[in-house]
């Protein structure tokens, strides 16, 4: 499932948040957006998973326009863990899981335990969502969007409040999905370990898209966030990494 953002752009207070944004994420690749806070990265998200219209522009699921889909059926092929996802309702996580199968109107408690098994949190099922901590209800929400079973899978900081571990395994789980992925993701380290191409936003544009070594440069790095930094080849995998210079 190819997913293709199309001269989107998006304003609100009067001003264009997101401009003329292009970006080709193919069947099966994990692409990453970066760039400082503000720069549009989760509003261009919320385009994908339908929470907003954008005022120009398209997002296409192979070739088709999104914005002409039921809501219902594009629920069936897109998946979203987003920032805003704040409950009160004492769910079990196990409960919570389940919800994701909501656009398909049938429950499948196999689907849903292996979505919790995925991402480690099948030992919580009986537990009440509310009792946990921010690191373990983020891991079901994951596991929520998993048994989805969507073809697209768009992720808004998907490691906030884990821990280095979690961290890891959560967007090595997202890897072996094999699925079409679109995420935002602050750590460039991480970004750069994880993705197969790099999108980086400036001010609501795309000012650099490619491989992670194409796009962490040291001029882009200073240019875009304003930081000195040397990169570096990891010594097992071969990927960029970044050493900061404060």
């Amino acid at each position: 499932m190819t997913l293709s953002l199309q001269g989107i752009s998006v304003a609100a207070g009067g001003r264009e948040i997101v401009r003329e944004l292009s970006l080709e994420v193919a069947t099966g690749s994990v692409v990453g957006l970066v760039g400082p806070n503000g720069s549009g990265k989760s509003t261009a998200l919320r385009c994908v998973y339908r929470a907003l219209r954008p005022l120009r522009g398209t997002v296409l699921l192979d070739g088709l326009d999104l914005a002409g889909t039921p809501l219902r059926h594009s629920a069936r092929r897109v998946a979203a863990l987003t920032q805003d996802h704040g409950s009160e309702l004492d769910f079990t996580v196990a409960e919570l899981v389940g919800l994701g199968r909501a656009p398909h109107g049938t429950p499948d408690p196999e689907i849903v335990r292996d979505a919790m098994r995925r991402v480690g949190v099948d030992h919580l099922a009986d537990r009440g969502v509310l009792t946990l901590s921010g690191g373990e209800r983020q891991r079901a929400l994951a596991a929520r969007a998993l048994a989805q079973t969507p073809e697209v899978l768009v992720l808004d900081e998907p490691t906030n409040h884990l821990d280095i571990a979690h961290q890891l395994g959560l967007l090595a789980a997202l890897r072996d999905t094999a699925l079409t992925v679109l995420v935002v993701l602050h750590d460039l380290n991480l970004a750069a370990a994880v993705c197969d191409r790099i999108g980086v936003l400036s001010a609501g544009r795309l000012v650099a898209v490619g491989t992670p070594a194409e796009v962490l440069t040291p001029t882009v790095l200073a240019e875009v966030f304003g930081v000195a930094a040397e990169v570096v080849a990891h010594p097992t995998t071969g990927r960029p990494q970044l050493l900061y210079t404060f």
